[in-house]
């Protein structure tokens, strides 16, 4: 099936299948607020923080923000991956059937957070894994790949690198290809993160209506923004909001051109390479075929916003100070972009009027470690 005709068949009863399904083998992440954020977010930037921008001589927006954090960071193995991971080889296994799967083993490519996702799912379900790596993947997500995949693999850091020695390993395995991003069941199973947010937030601003910018008259947030790498979290999310009244935004690094889907849609056409070292290492792919489909259909996904290095390190540190969780670079460019992104706050501002935006923020990772956050902030 071409991807045009599988987008069409994304569907939000698909997410909830996926979240049935893999429901046993997941953990319900925690939805956290935070005062401090929401006031960060609602001052208008400095000209200091603006300086050296195309904003510069311009008004600073003056949006009213209320974020909601979903931590995916605290998933299994510290990333939403898990989710896609452990759906595609169930729907793998009820496709091909166990023995089949349990012989041939499966294989994948992935920069760490896949990786170890579908590590794990394998290892629970007794499948042989052979996972691919590039060699300048964080050591954190290597030695949890290592813990359980049945031989990693290494490679060089780009998509075609990946993808030629997952060719070899399969012609030496005849193991199952399961794409870390671009696959029909990995979307639907990251799309699970949203089912939880849309949940846990309705839940939250019942028994605390003061944390929902519209009082009482609630009704579900007003927006919600991922990373995009792939495009698989982002895709899934997306589906599952497709026929609410929420809007879906992206958000990239926009280092060495890792704003491929920013700029494809700018373009028209989807762009098939990113060769960028971005520190959001899990942000260094194109956009896949299938997710490109849900993402440049703009009854689904609202724009995708880029923001600096510079910028994503400043959230991230406001994340470890304020919020008190661990979170890698990539997880927070979405909070970056709705803390710096002069185009994004002003459409907030606009739209949102006196009242304000409600977002929701998905935390999609927390793979680092010591080492690597001291040296982005020594």
């Amino acid at each position: 099936m071409d991807p045009k005709s599988q987008s069409q068949s994304l569907t939000p009863p698909k997410i909830h299948a996926a979240y049935n399904l893999i429901k046993p083998y997941i953990h319900r992440t925690p939805l956290l607020t935070n005062q401090t954020l929401n006031a960060i977010a609602s001052t208008p930037q400095t000209p200091e923080a603006r300086k050296g921008t195309s904003d510069e001589n311009q008004a600073p927006a003056a949006p009213t923000i209320r974020f909601f954090f979903k931590c995916e960071n605290q998933q299994r193995i510290g990333a939403f991956k898990a989710r896609g991971a452990f759906h595609a080889l169930l729907r793998l296994i009820e496709d091909r059937g166990e023995e089949e799967v349990q012989r041939r083993g499966v294989v994948t490519h992935s920069s760490g957070n896949h990786a170890q996702a579908l590590a794990l799912a394998a290892h629970t379900l007794q499948i042989p894994a052979y996972i691919v790596m590039p060699r300048i993947s964080t050591a954190s997500k290597i030695a949890g790949t290592m813990a359980y995949a049945t031989k990693v693999v290494f490679s060089g850091s780009t998509s075609t690198e990946r993808e030629a020695v997952v060719a070899q390993v399969q012609a030496e395995t005849d193991a199952i290809l399961v794409p870390p991003y671009d696959d029909f069941n990995v979307i639907c199973g990251q799309g699970t993160t949203a089912l939880e947010l849309e949940e846990q937030y309705l839940d939250l601003v019942a028994q605390n209506p003061q944390l929902n910018v519209h009082g009482q008259r609630g009704s579900g947030l007003d927006a919600v923004i991922t990373p995009i790498g792939g495009g698989g979290l982002n895709a899934g999310v997306a589906t599952f909001f497709s026929n609410k009244r929420t809007k879906v935004f992206g958000a990239e690094p926009s280092f060495e051109g890792a704003d491929d889907c920013r700029r494809g849609l700018e373009q028209g056409e989807r762009v098939t390479s990113v060769k960028s070292l971005t520190i959001g290492d899990g942000l260094r792919t194109p956009v896949g075929r299938l997710n490109w489909e849900v993402i440049s259909d703009k009854n689904k996904v609202e724009g995708v916003f880029a923001v600096t290095e510079e910028q994503i390190k400043a959230a991230m540190r406001l994340v470890l100070e304020r919020v008190k969780v661990v979170v890698e670079p990539s997880a927070v460019v979405g909070l970056a972009v709705c803390l710096f992104n002069e185009d994004f706050r002003r459409m907030v501002e606009r739209e949102g009027g006196e009242e304000g935006w409600d977002i929701g923020i998905v935390f999609s990772g927390g793979n680092t470690t010591v080492e690597a956050i001291a040296k982005l902030f020594g």
